[in-house]
């Protein structure tokens, strides 16, 4: 039976922080106990391998090539639990993956999978191919949005291109770089509100992320903010989203028994 959760994080716009949210994530439900495996899925401008401060002998290219196997491409930040599958930078042809490959892919994956309790997946910012296909193979879907108007309304785009393509109606939302817990709900409000009158959904607030200049420290130090700055605002924000994951997780028992870690969409 499976309990692994399967995540997609996603942004309408680029630059709001997604792969620092998936990152922190990950190494908080680590720090928790729990054994994340964190996927780049930005395939042709990955940039998961900067902030850690990696620089992969292979990556995700090289597996789908035949080049090298899935264990010769993960890398353990943390021995017992923490792993991350590194992405290929400047190859532009894995923007938009082809179906056969994403099978490939998949395949490859899906036996390794069910040894971690969470599989999160930092989606390319925008709506291309690869965006839709691995939202929709996802049991949870994670938004990204900054109280940007910008992000507001590339986000709202996104919702509805997955609405209107796969019928998605479950969308969990985070907003980054709040700079007040009043600045941060009145922007999910916003959204929300455009979400339930045009399209008759109510995304989740899973919470926000204040906006903390231990941030773009642990950046320059390559580091998850987590381990350079533990006691930071934004760390707190991030380890109590972590812990809410865990139970959203274990609310969903029943249901990730029924279903494939990553279901195979037909859209």
């Amino acid at each position: 039976m499976n309990s692994t959760l399967s995540v997609a994080i996603l942004s309408g716009k680029g630059g709001v922080g997604k792969t620092n949210i998936s990152l922190n994530l990950a190494y908080g439900l680590y720090q928790l106990g729990y054994k994340p495996f964190l996927m780049d899925c930005d395939m042709g401008l990955a940039n998961l391998d900067v902030l850690l401060g990696i620089t992969p002998e292979a990556n995700l290219q090289d597996t789908l090539l035949g080049k090298a196997t899935l264990s010769d491409v993960l890398y353990h930040v943390e021995p017992n639990g923490f792993d991350v599958l590194p992405a290929a930078s400047g190859v532009p042809e894995l923007n938009d993956l082809k179906p056969e490959l994403r099978d490939i892919l998949i395949d490859k994956l899906e036996p390794m999978l069910a040894s971690y309790d969470f599989v999160f997946m930092d989606l390319g910012a925008g709506i291309s191919e690869n965006v839709q296909t691995f939202a929709a193979m996802s049991a949870m879907r994670i938004l990204i949005i900054t109280p940007e108007p910008t992000s507001l309304t590339d986000g709202y785009a996104l919702i509805k291109v997955l609405n209107n393509r796969f019928g998605m109606r479950d969308f969990m939302i985070v907003v980054n770089e709040a700079s007040s817990s009043k600045e941060a709900q009145n922007t999910y409000e916003r959204l929300k509100t455009a979400c339930m009158h045009f399209l008759h959904i109510e995304p989740v607030s899973l919470g926000f992320v204040h906006r903390d200049n231990k941030l773009p420290e642990a950046v320059c130090r390559q580091k998850p903010l987590l381990l350079y700055a533990p006691g930071c605002q934004a760390a707190r924000d991030l380890t109590s989203m972590a812990e809410k994951l865990q139970k959203i997780r274990l609310s969903m028992a029943d249901w990730l028994a029924t279903r494939t870690i990553l279901k195979r969409s037909q859209g």
